[in-house]
């Protein structure tokens, strides 16, 4: 050992704002390879710790902490095959979302909020009829909370309003997009809680952008992993 390449905890912790001690435990839990010891029995750290710390919390970003872990316990083994197929997981989970992303926003484009007209109420039948599906799967919707219809008091009929009208288009939609009925559920809702599908968008467009970063971070730690892989 190079006594002038030996680090300290705390010469790879202050770079990045962390205690000494996150970094002996990050060692303890094989983030860090095993560190050799000084003859007075302190930790002596070299820079293959510190480039090990780095792509660490580099991956974090884009894999999240377990798999980051995951991966440079793999990469500590020398299983670097195991650590590319978690690489390749955290991908693939991103283009999941992606393409969740793409489906709901397709989903979206034309439907509008429209004014809650009483006027304009539909019956079960109607609203069938306008979507091309059987009011059975009217009902199904209905069961799975994807739409709330009242019921007139008089003859107990569905009615349904514009705003019901509207989650029935964006369920049959998201139904031909491949969504189950739980998840429509939930899209729904928060179209409903986001007070309409213009606030949606919104959240749609922090969603693109969540994505973009995880993909940035995706790009950066790898690279930072690279530095510390054999060539």
């Amino acid at each position: 050992m190079n006594p002038q390449s030996v680090l300290r905890p705390v010469d790879l912790a202050r770079p990045h704002g962390l205690s000494a001690q996150a970094v002996r435990n990050y060692e303890d839990q094989g983030i860090l390879p095993p560190a050799e010891r000084t003859p007075s029995g302190y930790r002596a750290y070299t820079p293959t710790h510190r480039l090990a710390l780095g792509a660490f919390l580099a991956l974090i970003p884009g894999c999240g902490h377990a798999r980051a872990g995951s991966v440079l316990r793999a990469v500590h083994r020398g299983d670097l095959e195991a650590a590319f197929t978690l690489l390749d997981e955290a991908h693939g989970e991103l283009a999941g979302d992606r393409d969740t992303l793409r489906r709901v926003r397709a989903a979206l484009d034309g439907l509008h909020d429209p004014d809650d007209d009483p006027g304009s109420a539909l019956f079960v039948g109607d609203v069938a009829r306008l979507l091309g599906v059987v009011p059975a799967t009217l009902r199904a919707w209905e069961r799975a909370g994807i739409v709330e219809p009242r019921r007139d008091r008089g003859t107990g009929y569905r009615i349904y309003s514009p705003a019901d009208v509207r989650d029935a288009r964006m369920a049959e939609q998201l139904r031909r997009g491949g969504f189950g009925l739980a998840r429509i559920a939930e899209l729904t809702e928060q179209v409903r809680s986001a007070g309409g599908v213009g606030p949606l968008r919104e959240t749609l467009d922090g969603w693109q952008a969540s994505l973009t970063r995880r993909g940035h971070a995706l790009v950066s730690g790898a690279a930072a992993l690279d530095s510390l892989l054999p060539s």
